[in-house]
């Protein structure tokens, strides 16, 4: 299995999305390798994690995944890698790697890793499958994006055994985009561990906003990254319609992004600048109790694959307003839903929660029996059953 990050250094729900599948996976009884571009801690029990990096290197400097950083030699000298020049020196030592060791299918999560997958199933004759959990329209916000990486996407899924689309909406973006047969896509939707998550403490780290909310202040958040795919800017606007009918309510922007500056920038423009807080990046507490602090999580992505995050707040206590554009919406049915660009409707929608006690508490009660419903079992077994295909016609 090939992926680009894992937590704790994920800058978003793709990690946890493949640490969660390969504890199912491993449950239904893979036997999995799983090579990252960079070494990892923790190790983990169901699976082994292997630095595609050689011995006596290291990498410093790395706070996200998909962070530019210096590449230390075994001499003591570096080299600052982009992302680009990362997936080449991935793909290299995949390719060393695939020799010392023994497999029967490459399993590889987005364009990151899929040239390194392809050079693997070149040297190996395995079977390929690639699991497909954005492509470029998508982190592009629905542009066409860097044609580089377009390249890379294309020519893997043509020349794959077998691609797996995290919904619908993916599924369809591929064969518009890239003209891939259909019935060489499998739709298998993403889920989440309901015991994964952590439990919170009454000591809330964002005790500020509790204060106010005692005052009858509203607190409406966004957790992920600040880009183009998600939709923020119709967020903020939204949000200026909202302060104008309910000025007691407070925006949380958790993540980090090239649209930070912009955001901050519009939301002065707009005369809300004291209703929006920017947390930047967070991880563990701070990024739960973003959550719970809340009494709505929005999620105005232009283009969503799937988005994992209404999952997340639902776990910690928070009903959900997601874009139409997403591909959890075909799945998860006790939330709101809006069109990202429909930035009235949004308002409305969140104006409507604030107001109405009974329907946030009744949205997140049908969202919880949902949630206590969830399993990634369902998906691993599919792509057992994926494994066993491919490779049993290898065999034949």
């Amino acid at each position: 299995m090939l992926g680009w990050e894992l937590p704790p250094n994920n800058s978003g729900g793709l990690g946890v999305a493949c640490l969660q599948l390969s504890r199912a996976m491993a449950a239904a009884g893979a036997d999995i390798d799983f090579i990252l571009p960079y070494p990892h801690e923790p190790k983990y029990d169901f699976m082994r994690v292997t630095s595609a990096h050689r011995a006596g290197s290291s990498i410093v400097n790395r706070v996200n995944a998909y962070d530019s950083f210096r590449y230390i030699l075994e001499d003591g000298s570096y080299i600052d890698l982009g992302i680009h020049d990362q997936q080449t020196a991935y793909a290299l030592m995949v390719g060393k790697l695939v020799e010392q060791m023994e497999f029967d299918v490459i399993h590889a999560h987005d364009w990151l890793t899929f040239r390194a997958a392809l050079l693997a199933r070149e040297k190996s004759g395995v079977p390929l499958i690639l699991h497909v959990h954005s492509i470029e329209r998508d982190r592009a916000g629905g542009n066409p994006g860097n044609p580089l990486v377009r390249e890379i996407e294309a020519t893997s899924m043509l020349l794959a055994d077998h691609v797996i689309a995290v919904s619908q909406r993916t599924k369809d973006l591929i064969i518009e985009d890239y003209a891939i047969p259909a019935d060489r896509i499998e739709v298998i939707h993403n889920s989440t561990d309901v015991w994964d998550v952590e439990a919170l403490d009454t000591d809330n780290a964002y005790g500020y906003l509790a204060d106010m909310k005692a005052c009858g202040w509203k607190v409406i958040v966004n957790v992920g990254r600040l880009t183009v795919q998600k939709g923020l800017p119709h967020l903020v606007r939204a949000a200026a319609e909202v302060v104008k009918r309910e000025p007691k309510t407070i925006f949380l922007l958790v993540g980090d992004g090239e649209q930070r500056d912009e955001l901050i920038e519009l939301a002065a423009e707009l005369g809300i600048s004291k209703n929006v807080v920017f947390t930047g990046f967070q991880r563990g507490k701070r990024w739960r109790d973003a959550y719970s602090v809340a009494d709505l999580f929005v999620m105005p992505s232009v283009s969503e694959p799937f988005g994992l995050t209404p999952f997340e707040a639902t776990a910690y206590g928070t009903p959900s307003l997601i874009s139409k554009q997403s591909g959890v919406s075909e799945v998860f049915r006790s939330c709101l839903k809006v069109d990202f660009w429909d930035e009235h409707e949004m308002a409305n929608q969140i104006v409507g929660v604030i107001r109405n006690q009974s329907l946030a508490a009744e949205l997140h009660a049908n969202a919880w029996q949902e949630y206590q419903k969830l399993s990634w079992s369902k998906a691993a077994d599919k792509i057992m059953d994926r494994y066993r295909h491919f490779t049993q016609r290898v065999a034949a």
